[in-house]
């Protein structure tokens, strides 16, 4: 119960409370705890119910999300909350298990054991069967200059470092003064990385140039503050239409680069049956009326795709570009997709029992192909996407071989109650600083950014608020950082030395007892 508590607390350390050092305290508790159990299974069972109290309060907006579909009772939300943190947690339980296994003789090797188990513990539960990699502990740092360092070892190899932190804490309290102070002046050192440096090999001379905009350079973000509860409703397209037109049309005569939310149009902007394109280009045009000579529209819209030109076989979730009259310049398709939001898993059995998509409609979304990068005409530079949780699947947003200047994250963040929004955006910024680019994010009714290359947030408009941000498209950095060359390479390789590492400490106090 005390470790369901401590992590219960842990979950303040996220957005929107942000209450960071909450984080390596929990840490530094649950340490004590594994010391103390007397078996693996105990040690096991500390750090799943750590896990659940964490991934309970921490991903309660998903139980908001069941309150906006009439298909399943609301009730349900709660049930999918608790039952996904039991299933998160056997993950991060079986890190309790290695620390307790090869740390039980030696205080100092249970803090690696853990440390690095968590990261990879963490990159398994964001890889596996689907994957689920919201709030890792590491996205808790986003509002501390250690959000820097994420350049260098991303954000798993952030957690490593966080849960490091709370083990040089248990150390301290224990007097193992020796330990305690390496593992939190190594932590302390970190902070140096991300300073400019005169010379260097590439990927350490950072901050250079970092706020000459692209030419042209003036952006509009669109949030219309329209609800879940609005956006499909009958008819309301034309008034959801209306007043995103409003909205991107008040302008000098500079060209922009205007941004609407995923699904700021609900009605089909693409669509292969020969019948619908009369439609298509009505919906592409009035989408675009306001569009003058240089401006480009990026905008959340759906795709259907059909095999025979009658039937709907499939849709997408997509990005579609635009210039002046409707013209399609580009489009991105939805790669990684929400099960149960934008799909249903074994449909046939599950739907037999009463079980639907929380988006509606019976048909299926397709995944894309995965990252890709889009060339803007006029000189915008080049784009890429990240539609709306994408976002949040750290060395997975970017094409490394062809690398855009700015990335596009349109989200539909209205279902996500009040908590998701502000966790949504924190990843959003650590995948800005562990790229070293710039993230545009417009949402229906918020949080809608832009951060700069550096995960910082330049300009933001609050929750549940209609707004247009006007500002300068900021630049990426000037050279590629560490972790933009090799991923969670680095993390994995950091997570696997401190483990490595436990287990050669475990094992010499073991031989000096005996």
């Amino acid at each position: 119960m005390f470790a369901l508590l401590i992590g219960v607390a842990s979950a303040f350390a996220f957005q929107p409370f942000g209450l960071w050092p909450l984080m390596p305290l929990a840490f530094a508790a649950l340490c004590e705890l594994i010391a103390r159990a007397p078996t693996l299974r105990r040690a096991m069972l500390i750090g799943w119910g750590f896990s659940v109290g964490q991934f309970c309060v921490g991903l309660n907006w998903i139980a908001t999300a069941f309150t906006y579909q009439a298909a399943m009772p609301a009730w349900l939300g709660w049930i999918a909350v608790v039952l996904l943190s039991f299933y998160l947690a056997a993950f991060m339980m079986l890190s309790a298990g290695l620390a307790w296994r090869f740390g039980r003789e030696r205080r100092i090797a249970l803090v690696l054991a853990l440390a690095g188990s968590w990261a990879l513990c963490e990159y398994l539960r964001s890889t596996m069967f689907t994957g689920f990699a919201w709030n890792p502990v590491g996205s808790a740092l986003v509002d501390t200059p250690w959000r820097l360092v994420s350049r260098f070892v991303g954000t798993y190899g952030l957690t490593l470092l966080t849960v490091l932190a709370g083990g040089g804490l248990w150390l301290a309290a224990k007097r193992e003064w020796r330990p305690a102070g390496g593992v939190l002046l190594a932590d302390g050192l970190l902070l140096l990385l991300p300073r400019p440096l005169p010379s260097g090999p590439p990927g350490l001379v950072v901050f250079d140039a970092q706020d000459a905009p692209v030419r042209p350079s003036k952006i509009r973000i669109i949030q219309p503050n329209i609800g879940q509860q609005d956006k499909w409703t009958e008819g309301f397209g034309d008034v959801a239409a209306a007043r995103l037109n409003a909205m991107s049309g008040v302008r000098d005569d500079r060209p922009e680069l205007i941004f609407w939310p995923e699904a700021a149009v609900t009605d089909p902007l693409d669509d292969d049956r020969p019948l619908a394109r009369p439609f298509i280009t009505y919906e592409r045009q009035r989408a675009t009326r306001n569009l003058g000579r240089g401006d480009v529209l990026l905008t959340g819209g759906l795709a259907f795709a059909s095999r025979d030109g009658r039937t709907v076989d499939s849709a997408a979730n997509s990005v579609f570009v635009f210039t002046e009259g409707g013209n399609p310049v580009g489009r991105y398709d939805k790669a990684h997709l929400v099960p149960y939001g934008e799909y249903l898993p074994m449909r046939p059995l599950l739907s037999a029992f009463g079980l639907s998509r929380l988006a509606p409609g019976d048909l299926d979304f397709a995944p894309g192909p995965g990252p890709r990068s889009i060339q803007l005409p006029f000189g915008w530079g080049k784009v890429g996407f990240q539609l709306c949780y994408e976002i949040i699947f750290s060395g997975e947003v970017i094409d490394p071989a062809d690398r855009p200047d700015f990335l596009f994250n349109p989200s539909n963040d209205a279902w996500f109650g009040r908590w998701g929004p502000p966790q949504h955006l924190a990843q959003s910024r650590m995948r800005a600083a562990e790229e070293g680019i710039p993230v545009i994010r417009s949402t229906p009714t918020g949080i809608s950014a832009v951060v700069d290359a550096r995960g910082e947030l330049l300009h933001a408009l609050p929750w549940r608020t209609a707004g247009v941000i006007e500002t300068d498209l900021p630049r990426p950095l000037p050279n590629l950082s560490l972790f933009a060359r090799f991923g969670n390479v680095i993390p994995m390789a950091l997570g696997f030395a401190l483990l490595f590492a436990a287990i050669a400490l475990g094992q010499r106090a073991r031989y000096r007892k005996t």
